[in-house]
């Protein structure tokens, strides 16, 4: 998923008024990502490559599947926009010409085992139309009040949901009981929450499911949000006590580093990067600037939220000992902070220039130097 787009996501769209109508645009490149990243979650090692070519009004969905006698099967669609959805009207195997009608259901078939039957149905209800353009595909649609929950609730098997359930509940007693007022160090609540991941993955459980159960609470509770934001079904759910979150003494902090770490055991690290970035480039736009030290926390955060699916147990045994400031982030306040467009630019010339190059590559060196993020 390109930063953008995934920057939009990461925006919470449940925020948009309900009944506006909005359009995503994606570009070849931006799909193929997209839907190759499905089919290797859902189909792993059996996971077909797969390829869209956008034409005028048309295109075409290219799948070439490895089999065990080292031969290839490639399959080719041929989809046309039909008012609020892509419809198969032609079908080759190779060389070969099949039916449109075995094409349409081979299409059928393959979005079912690529994404949930929750998520296709509410995609059926949001989708108002369905443009091809030569390399973009143009998708008009128009968000409801309750979409985002159920997408989520789609995303998130009932396994999924109760060990979100249980870090929740911790997390609410915990900030009930606490007898703090005030601001509330990360490195306080990261036990906290690992010390309830290692106890529930103990007995044969998932640890790495449950320490991003964990991650993903944090990070709610970080950016002042309620479970009841991502599910119907939490709702009921006990509510968490606000209380401020820093790390190094800062706000913001917290945020960038827990989020990341939420998405980089969600989705891997490149999305994190990815968010991370793009958040930063809007900030230099639009808010407080582009910062580096933002960035490097993203950095920081994505690391150790990787670890905490790499190595699980090891990492939920390590929270259990405590962990201070340091051993999570290194100094940070010598880094350029505050940059418009305009002097991120002249500094460091974009994201693909030598200069900023260099300071990533700077920040990556310095994250190194941390044992537990290595």
């Amino acid at each position: 998923m390109c930063a953008r787009q995934a920057a939009a996501a990461h925006e919470r769209p449940a925020s948009r008024p309900p009944g506006e109508l909005h359009t995503l645009r994606l570009s070849e490149s931006e799909i193929d990502l997209l839907l190759n990243h499905l089919s290797r979650h859902q189909l792993a090692e059996r996971a077909p490559a797969l390829k869209l070519r956008l034409l005028p009004g048309r295109a075409e969905l290219q799948a070439s599947l490895g089999l065990r006698s080292g031969a290839w099967l490639n399959l080719q669609l041929g989809l046309r926009a039909d008012g609020r959805q892509l419809a198969v009207d032609r079908l080759r195997l190779g060389h070969l010409p099949l039916p449109a009608a075995l094409g349409r259901w081979v299409y059928a078939q393959g979005w079912n085992r690529l994404g949930q039957r929750g998520e296709l149905q509410l995609a059926r209800e949001l989708v108002q139309q369905v443009k091809l353009q030569p390399g973009q595909l143009e998708v008009s649609y128009r968000w409801q009040a309750d979409s985002y929950q159920r997408l989520m609730g789609s995303l998130l098997d009932a396994q999924e949901q109760a060990r979100l359930h249980a870090h929740a509940e911790l997390l609410a007693r915990w900030t009930r009981d606490s007898a703090r007022q005030g601001v509330v160090p990360l490195t306080e609540l990261l036990p906290v929450a690992f010390a309830l991941a290692r106890q529930r993955s103990a007995n044969g459980g998932d640890a790495a499911a449950e320490n991003r159960a964990a991650l993903l609470s944090l990070a709610l509770y970080a950016i002042g949000r309620s479970p009841a934001s991502l599910l119907n079904t939490a709702q009921t759910w006990p509510q968490t006590r606000p209380l401020p979150l820093s790390l190094q003494g800062r706000p913001d902090f917290p945020q960038h580093f827990i989020i990341s770490a939420a998405l980089a055991a969600a989705g891997g690290g490149p999305l994190a990067d990815a968010i991370g970035v793009y958040k930063e480039q809007i900030d230099a736009r639009q808010g407080s600037g582009f910062s580096f030290n933002d960035l490097a926390a993203d950095r920081a955060g994505a690391r150790f939220g990787l670890l905490a699916m790499r190595e699980p147990a090891q990492l939920q045994h390590r929270m259990a000992a405590g962990v201070r400031e340091h051993e999570l982030l290194p100094d940070l306040s010598d880094l350029p902070e505050y940059l418009s467009e305009t002097e991120f630019r002249r500094r460091y010339g974009g994201i693909d220039a030598p200069a900023y190059r260099h300071m990533m590559a700077a920040i990556e060196a310095r994250l190194d130097g941390i044992a537990l993020l290595r």
